[in-house]
């Protein structure tokens, strides 16, 4: 027997008279002290801390938000409300808490993952892209909370947002860009793709594919589909591609690819013409002369 099961033994066995008064027998103890998970606490405080966060969501009236950040501050302000009822407390604390820790701690789990021939991998039960160089690559991933480090040889060759997934769908960490190249190779695939909805780096995306899919037919309806995407990514116009999508629809137009790319894609610079003299070289020895007479 361990030194710290000894040591409990001999504590549950000075209380063993006292067991009607504190309703607690050793075994019990035991089993308390062998799970640590048992934490009541903590895991009480963080199940109030979600009704609260949930409650402020109704009470907001949506649960929508523009992107991770402004979640992040709507979280971020309620755990602020709820910890001022205990700044007077914490403040009495703090005088006692020790310096930080001069590095930073280990605050990821890591895990490998091989990038398979369609430029994909699986990190806990979520499908994520990658580069299409990455192919074949057995890589290092650190799994933070809100983001993957992917690392090859020691070099950090890829980075992503973490997603997440529930116990009725796998999650889908998809970036359009990875797919574009082969897309544009092959773009009848783009129908059959299982992770086709998750391509569309707009709401506009998806229904302009709706209406291509409708009105056109498969093959042009892919063709001018990955020219979108091409578009979007390749050029940096996504959001003001996206504006013009959603005007074509409610006008009831299809997108013409061409004159797309030329209003958003970027045209070549003219370079300007420059035009040098070059000097007579007699001039040189004028100069000299002139040192020397100095």
């Amino acid at each position: 027997m361990s030194s710290w099961k000894r040591q409990l033994d001999r504590q549950c066995r000075g209380i063993e008279s006292h067991r009607d008064i504190f309703f607690i027998t050793p075994y019990s103890w035991l089993w308390a002290r062998a799970h640590k998970n048992e934490n009541g606490s903590v895991e009480s405080s963080h199940r109030y801390l979600k009704d609260q966060i949930d409650q402020a969501l109704e009470l907001r009236g949506h649960r929508d938000f523009a992107d991770r950040a402004a979640y992040d501050e709507f979280v971020r302000g309620v755990v602020m409300r709820r910890n001022r009822r205990n700044a007077a407390a914490f403040q009495v604390e703090r005088e006692c808490l020790l310096d930080l820790p001069e590095y930073r701690t280990t605050d990821f789990a890591e895990e490998e993952a091989r990038v398979t021939r369609c430029g994909t991998f699986t990190v806990r039960c979520v499908l994520y892209s990658a580069p299409s160089r990455l192919i074949g690559h057995r890589l290092k991933v650190r799994v933070y909370s809100d983001r993957l480090d992917c690392y090859l040889s020691g070099a950090l060759v890829h980075s992503t947002a973490r997603a997440t997934h529930t116990s009725k769908s796998r999650g889908r960490g998809i970036d359009y860009r990875h797919f574009i190249d082969s897309l544009k190779r092959k773009p009848q695939a783009f129908r059959g793709l299982a992770f086709r909805d998750e391509l569309f780096p707009r709401e506009a995306c998806r229904r302009t594919w709706e209406r291509l899919d409708r009105d056109m037919t498969p093959r042009n309806a892919c063709k001018t589909m990955v020219g979108l995407l091409e578009l979007a990514g390749n050029h940096g116009v996504e959001a003001q591609l996206a504006e013009r999508l959603d005007a074509l629809l409610e006008l009831g137009e299809l997108p013409d690819l061409k004159k797309l790319f030329d209003e958003f894609a970027p045209r070549q610079a003219e370079c300007p013409v420059v035009v040098v003299e070059m000097p007579d070289a007699s001039l040189y020895d004028t100069l000299l002369d002139e040192e020397v007479l100095a």
